[in-house]
């Protein structure tokens, strides 16, 4: 019977970009009931790849592999966080996600065999009506090879400050900033978009962002994040997902 549950867990994270009528909240019963109590109990993260506890459930992420994608990993919060639009996003106990979602990219990596550069791997997160899941879950994945290049020629364009990217990426517009941080731990990249975007703050539902691994040309390892909201009207918007590549192509070929 275990192993059924087991099984049926991890059929359901299909649901993340599945069809609108799938469990919304599958996610939240796979960490919930499965990855969080088998970590405490067994010190087992399955079927999770990773869990961390450290602090409690209350502070803990769980990393589980999206059925979805040929390495594609969430980071998903132990606790009950609905998404972008949730009031403790931006509170000072918010879990480490941001700074878990980027270790998570060694379980990508080993999935796809070898390392990737930086700039090879982002995190997004999308809007609230944009999602396919109520529970909190940042995309770890690779670039769209032609956005990690125009990433990576136009880097020295960011400041830290946010303007508008000059040049669309996927087809779509976005702001744009500088975060000299190697791994975002500690980091609450959810804060910098409500402080740091006009009118975000009222209207965190409808934002979606990305967070792509950066080298600039001062030496600095960091990264460059992307802003966006969803338009009334334009379902194809709201998704910073869009410069993802769940075919992970990049990793055929990196970048130099």
């Amino acid at each position: 019977m275990r192993a059924w549950i087991v099984g049926a867990g991890l059929l359901a994270a299909t649901a993340v970009a599945g069809p609108a009528r799938a469990d919304r909240m599958a996610l939240w019963t796979i960490v919930h009931e499965q990855c969080a109590p088998d970590q405490k109990d067994h010190n087992s993260p399955k079927p999770c790849e990773f869990v961390d506890l450290t602090g409690g459930e209350d502070k803990g992420v769980a990393i589980l592999k999206d059925l979805h994608g040929k390495a594609q990993m969430l980071a998903i919060p132990t606790r009950r966080i609905a998404g972008i639009e949730s009031p403790e996003i931006l509170a000072a106990d918010m879990p480490d996600i941001w700074g878990a979602a980027w270790r998570a990219r060694t379980l990508l990596e080993r999935r796809l065999g070898h390392d990737l550069p930086r700039g090879a791997i982002g995190l997004s997160i999308n809007a609230a009506s944009r999602r396919s899941q109520d529970q909190l879950h940042i995309h770890v994945d690779c670039m769209l090879p032609d956005v990690a290049a125009t990433l990576a020629a136009h880097a020295g364009e960011a400041t830290a400050e946010w303007r508008a990217f000059p040049y669309a990426l996927n087809g779509r517009r976005y702001l744009a900033r500088r975060l000299d941080s190697p791994d975002l731990a500690g980091q609450n990249l959810f804060r910098l978009l409500a402080d740091g975007v006009p009118d975000a703050a009222r209207d965190m539902a409808d934002q979606t962002m990305a967070a792509i691994g950066a080298h600039f040309s001062d030496g600095a390892e960091g990264f460059i994040l992307l802003a966006s909201h969803a338009d009334t009207g334009d379902f194809s918007s709201g998704h910073a997902e869009d410069v993802q590549d769940h075919d992970c192509a990049i990793a055929a070929e990196p970048p130099k």
